[in-house]
């Protein structure tokens, strides 16, 4: 069932540590209940894409909160904000993990809100949604997308990512989806490869999709060089499906 009414607004919720941090909240119209979606945006950051993946989330009838993991890190037009970032080598695993936690606390406090979260993640965002769902055991179901550096080496592990993903793999609480361009190099096919074979060691619940054609960000419109469509349109049909499997019901 499809939601063409929607409410959207920007609010205010507690992030890591109490910090008081952005959001974006997409409502399906009607009383609900409904599941949620709780998104962890890419390293291009708190972007017009995201609020677009938080709306088509809501059309297809999941409350869906996008919080701002950069807001300590300045205002304004989110691909200068995303550059700082980026040239400060990212955000700490621990500061977004408090922060995602105070996005499912924050879904889960809903009055129309099923009790049902799922968390969604694109890049970084998709590494941190794994990272979530194997530090936390609030949520129902994890998707992946493309993540990079879930498999890291250890020259790789410094202050801010002090863990590799991978290695916290017997820890994941939940269904994991992943969703992969073959012509990636983050992560490359045979990291991926190597990501599965963990989920496999230890009997997790997981479905992989991999894509010929595509590469990092095929889902990206709004980037020409990386997106393909026909690949984009079956993965997001899978990621409807997963989160409908494992949230709807």
């Amino acid at each position: 069932m499809t939601y063409r009414g929607m409410t959207v607004e920007e609010i205010k919720i507690p992030g890591d540590k109490g910090t008081p941090i952005s959001a974006y909240v997409a409502r399906p119209s009607g009383a609900g209940p409904f599941p949620g979606v709780v998104l962890v945006h890419h390293l291009p950051g708190w972007s017009e894409i995201y609020c677009e993946f938080t709306r088509k989330f809501a059309h297809n009838g999941y409350l869906a909160i996008c919080a701002n993991l950069y807001e300590r890190n300045g205002q304004g037009n989110p691909d200068d904000v995303a550059a700082k970032v980026r040239a400060e080598g990212g955000v700490p695993d621990a500061q977004v993990i408090g922060d995602t936690e105070g996005a499912v606390q924050w879904m889960r406090a809903q009055s129309g809100h099923s009790g049902k979260v799922g968390v969604f993640g694109s890049c970084s965002g998709g590494r941190h949604a794994f990272l979530y769902a194997c530090h936390k055991k609030d949520v129902d179901a994890c998707l992946d997308l493309w993540g990079g550096r879930v498999v890291m080496a250890k020259e790789e592990l410094n202050a801010k990512t002090p863990t590799s993903p991978i290695e916290l793999t017997k820890a994941l609480c939940c269904p994991l989806l992943g969703i992969f361009g073959n012509e990636d190099r983050a992560p490359s096919p045979e990291q991926v490869h190597q990501h599965e074979a963990e989920l496999k060691k230890h009997g997790k619940n997981y479905e992989f999709h991999r894509y010929d054609g595509a590469g990092h960000g095929f889902f990206y419109w709004n980037r020409p060089a990386m997106y393909r469509i026909e690949q984009a349109l079956d993965g997001w049909s899978k990621v409807l499906v997963f989160f409908g499997k494992h949230l709807a019901k």
